[in-house]
């Protein structure tokens, strides 16, 4: 009887200390793995997972319904000069479209409107047709906390005619600071400068 109970004593004993040899040769495992190559390559891994921040700022859009050019989404991209405007826009007239002009404003948290830009950019859009720009000259600004910014078209170009918003400034501030009641009006003026000349009939010399 006393010789079962000492080996099973024993075998206890022995179970025992192979639990804890084993339990510690796990955690020097698992921190030699931890300290390993292997072990920061996994952890570069699960961080390229994450999605990149974009430097994208969002731009809301203040349509003029009467021009013949709508924008349908607007972003400023940041490079290394600055931000460029991206727009994606349509044509409904049944005209090429050479170019534009824009105004860009922030609103800061005091709802406090500042004009940033007012340029004109050329480019082609053709007849009832889509298209997505980037202009490629930059624009300087840093955003501050709470600040937004609005974009909206003032003029729109084509060999035909010229599209202009009449007080553009006024319309947008209003809108800037939530006053919808101001409705742009738009004038439409022919092109003098980029019409092609009308060409001379003939000439007919009256014989004596």
């Amino acid at each position: 009887m006393k010789f079962v109970l000492l080996t099973i004593l024993v075998f206890v004993v022995s179970t025992e200390d192979y639990s804890r040899k084993d339990a510690k040769a796990q955690r020097k495992a698992a921190k030699v793995a931890s300290w390993s190559p292997a072990g920061f390559a996994s952890l570069r891994l699960c961080g390229s997972n994450n999605l990149p921040q974009s430097d994208a700022l969002a731009v809301e859009v203040f349509q003029v319904f009467d021009l013949p050019l709508s924008i349908h989404e607007a972003s400023l991209t940041k490079n290394e000069r600055g931000y460029l405007l991206q727009l994606s826009l349509s044509n409904s007239s049944d005209l090429k479209i050479l170019g534009l002009r824009y105004s860009l404003v922030s609103i800061d948290a005091r709802n406090e409107v500042q004009i940033r830009v007012n340029r004109t950019e050329g480019f082609s859009a053709p007849a009832y047709g889509m298209k997505t720009l980037t202009f490629k000259t930059p624009i300087k600004l840093k955003q501050k906390d709470g600040e937004r910014f609005l974009l909206m078209i003032e003029q729109v170009i084509s060999r035909e005619s010229i599209w202009e918003v009449v007080k553009a400034k006024d319309a947008i501030e209003a809108y800037a600071r939530g006053d919808f009641s101001v409705v742009p009006t738009v004038l439409r003026v022919p092109n003098q400068v980029d019409s092609p000349p009308i060409g001379r009939g003939p000439i007919y010399f009256r014989k004596n």
